[in-house]
């Protein structure tokens, strides 16, 4: 799929599910706050409970852009858990390596964070890891290959360039953006977790099925 094509399909989503996916996204919100579609400016008929727990997992899961089945694995997790499952889950999803190159603004989106992961560019404690879903724990330091400094995409974010497009940095990372590195401090707590969410909906949603 081309740069253009999955714009567009994620401003589509976006639109869709009423929150901004990316940046560019957020600004087609603010033209278009209705759903897609020749449809998309009617009032919608009221959903029932099944849809509405549905459009809340698709909400959780495309705001991390992860598969069904992976967002099943961390609700298992979060389930064994000690605490509010759907607390709980957040609290996993957010410590994804991609997720994480976001937050601290390394990255402008999870598809560029992957990129950069898929392609070697990362590394955590000196060690290589190209999983995006790498869980990073506590004390951990992400930072950016230093042959790959140079780089256009990371000369970009080590001055800034995303800062003002993404959500306040949460207080559990630490992060020296001009050394393209940062660190998780702690483990997120949901309430500090930028990501919109009605996380019990996901919960009575996979408790149903």
């Amino acid at each position: 799929m081309s740069t253009k094509s999955r714009t567009r399909s994620k401003t589509r989503l976006s639109r869709a599910l009423g929150i901004a996916l990316t940046p560019k996204a957020a600004k087609y919100l603010e033209k278009r706050p209705y759903a897609p579609g020749e449809h998309g400016r009617t009032k919608r008929k009221t959903d029932s409970d099944y849809a509405v727990r549905l459009r809340e997992k698709q909400r959780l899961r495309a705001q991390y852009g992860i598969r069904e089945a992976q967002l099943k694995i961390a609700f298992q997790e979060a389930r064994r858990a000690q605490g509010l499952t759907g607390e709980n889950l957040v609290e996993i999803l957010e410590t994804r390596l991609d997720a994480l190159l976001v937050r601290s603004a390394i990255a402008r989106t999870t598809a560029q964070a992957r990129q950069m992961i898929v392609h070697r560019h990362i590394l955590v404690d000196g060690q290589l890891v190209d999983r995006p879903s790498f869980r990073v724990k506590p004390g951990q330091l992400m930072h950016v290959k230093p042959k790959s400094e140079g780089m256009e995409p990371f000369q970009v974010a080590a001055a800034g360039g995303h800062v003002d497009l993404l959500p306040k940095l949460p207080v559990y990372l630490e992060v020296e953006l001009d050394k393209l590195q940062a660190r998780l401090v702690r483990r997120p707590k949901r309430v500090e977790i930028p990501v919109t969410c009605e996380v019990q909906l996901v919960v009575e949603y996979y408790a149903a099925r």
